[in-house]
């Protein structure tokens, strides 16, 4: 304790005197930050030791000493900071603070702390509930954690604000009934009591989308979709309250089919940048790395080869890092200037700016196969080529077909195809003529392992295509399908997908079935790292050539 006692001293005497030395202009009032919710919270399945694995993160398995922090995580065994630490991983696991603390302080000036309450299978309804709070009491818990956490400020006349709340929970809520039916209404009443507790009426709260890429965003989708109306209504009814898009994040890969219920590592990472984003926006910090097209590389008048590339995690390269890319093919590390982007991935989460050379432009500093597609392409073809990329990681393939599925607001295919229409338009009004060359679809990931979607792959597939035809008027139009291995398990091996496919293909000459199944040696099922996804761009990019 006294260990404590004498830590928390020196912080505080450190602010003190960092008050007293620094310029007039900046502004040392501490911003504090309240992190709470349930197991995406707290970090489950999440390890220290894989943070080196993704190179954007490297650095945050350390301590943050310039960003204090105080916590009670878990239910029965209780992990605490008793009294303000250094910001750094508790109990070996990842939490989204790390990576917001970062990314926040590296566009600030002003000194920033983090105040985290979180315990998995804790609901809305019942542990959080403000005004009757049941099971383990987290409403209660959390707000003397917060209490107690700023009495500490003020006792050595720290100034702070606090500055925002981000939630993370839901799962939980969806299994009981009346919870899930209320959680909307729970949920306003939830922020209403914060603000009243904590004496802050301008309370700011950050309301963290469920993740549909987990096992539950498949077989629980119409559960996981009553919760995040209820989550969009108070959004959208609250001024103060943002819904932060957490779909398209990496998800940890489990064991058997691959399929898993927690973000784990690298999806807590990118959790934290979603919500440092958000905050920044909302005090002015808007930015999105320039990437001009400055001259346009088409000659007035001619014509263009638009290709486009659609699909799920591997499409949009959850795996696949910039900094990785000097290792196995750097000249894709250069834009290509002759070649025009754009794109919209992340279900929107992140839209170019127009067209754009073709570069390295994922959101986390990923990339995806239209590099090396791009790249092989205009080695191989004399003519103009463009590129358009429809990306969303976190929907499942009946999410693209004409009908969507209960969860609406993950109806994909009315989104595609008026990109895919834009795109066209947007080149014919610079006076082009715009040959549309082909789909390029990598076939959904989570259905090579789960069994009911698996059944269906060729269905929605077929359904996806001809619909697409007669919307784009391009009843010849060709579609590119690629599919890696599928999960090789005992729960689905009875289940072939692949027969189900070549079958589809042989009944249309205008659908051409790409198996990558030679990529490199992958250590994680589901997700296909840097090499895998370099080469998954060069075998649609060959599978195109080898018909011309």
């Amino acid at each position: 304790m006294m260990n404590t006692i004498r830590n928390n001293c020196i912080w505080f005497t450190f602010f003190l005197l960092l008050s007293s030395t620094a310029k007039a202009e900046v502004d040392q009032t501490v911003r504090v930050f309240i992190f709470a919710g349930q197991s995406n919270m707290v970090g489950s399945d999440s390890k220290v030791n894989d943070i080196k694995r993704f190179p954007p993160f490297a650095g945050l398995e350390n301590a943050q000493t310039g960003v204090k922090f105080s916590y009670c995580i878990g239910r029965e065994k209780k992990m605490k900071s008793d009294g303000w630490v250094d910001l750094q991983p508790v109990n070996n696991l990842v939490g989204p603070e790390l990576s917001f603390a970062r990314k926040v302080s590296q566009h600030i000036e002003a000194p920033i702390a983090i105040i985290k309450c979180a315990a998995g299978g804790t609901h809305l309804g019942g542990d959080w509930n403000p005004d009757n709070p049941e099971g383990f009491k987290m409403y209660p818990l959390a707000l003397d954690l917060i209490r107690s956490s700023l009495a500490e400020l003020d006792r050595v006349n720290i100034p702070y604000r606090i500055e925002g709340f981000m939630w993370h929970q839901g799962e939980n809520d969806m299994f009981n009934e009346a919870y899930m039916a209320s959680y909307g209404k729970n949920l306003a009443n939830f922020l209403a009591k914060w603000r009243r507790d904590l004496k802050a009426s301008d309370l700011k709260f950050f309301i963290g989308e469920l993740c549909t890429k987990t096992i539950w965003g498949m077989d629980l989708r119409a559960r996981m979709y009553a919760i995040s109306q209820g989550q969009r209504a108070v959004t959208e009814a609250d001024r103060l309250a943002e819904y932060i898009p957490t779909a398209h994040i990496g998800v940890e890969i489990g064991g058997g089919v691959g399929l898993h219920y927690h973000y784990g590592t690298l999806g807590q990472l990118e959790h934290g940048v979603n919500y440092a984003d958000a905050y920044l926006r909302t005090i002015g910090k808007r930015w999105q790395s320039p990437r001009p097209l400055e001259n346009w590389p088409y000659s007035k008048g001619s014509k263009i080869k638009l290709f486009v590339l659609a699909g799920h995690r591997n499409m949009e390269g959850e795996r696949a890092f910039v900094q990785e890319l000097k290792r196995f093919k750097s000249e894709l590390l250069k834009d290509n200037t002759k070649i025009a982007y754009k794109y919209s991935i992340g279900g929107g989460y992140k839209v170019s700016d127009g067209w754009e050379p073709l570069g390295p432009a994922g959101y986390y500093g990923t990339f995806g196969p239209e590099l090396s597609f791009g790249n092989v392409l205009h080695g191989e073809l004399s003519g103009n080529l463009a590129i358009a990329k429809f990306t969303h990681s976190g929907s499942q393939m009946n999410d693209w077909t004409p009908e969507g599925s209960l969860a609406r607001t993950r109806h994909i295919y009315p989104k595609f195809i008026a990109f895919v229409k834009a795109s066209i338009e947007e080149l014919q009004d610079k006076g082009h003529e715009v040959e549309l060359a082909g789909v390029f679809y990598h076939v959904g990931e989570n259905e090579m392992a789960m069994p009911s979607y698996r059944k269906n792959v060729a269905k929605w597939l077929h359904a996806t295509i001809a619909q697409s035809r007669q919307d784009l008027a391009l009843p010849s139009l060709k579609w590119y399908v690629s599919q890696q291995l599928p999960t090789d398990d005992k729960r689905v091996n009875a289940i072939d997908v692949t027969s189900a496919l070549e079958k589809l293909a042989a009944a249309d000459g205008n659908l051409i079935h790409i198996k990558a199944f030679g990529l490199p040696k992958q250590e994680k099922k589901l997700v296909i790292d840097t090499a895998g996804i370099i080469r998954l761009g060069e075998l649609a990019a060959e599978a195109y050539l080898k018909r011309q």
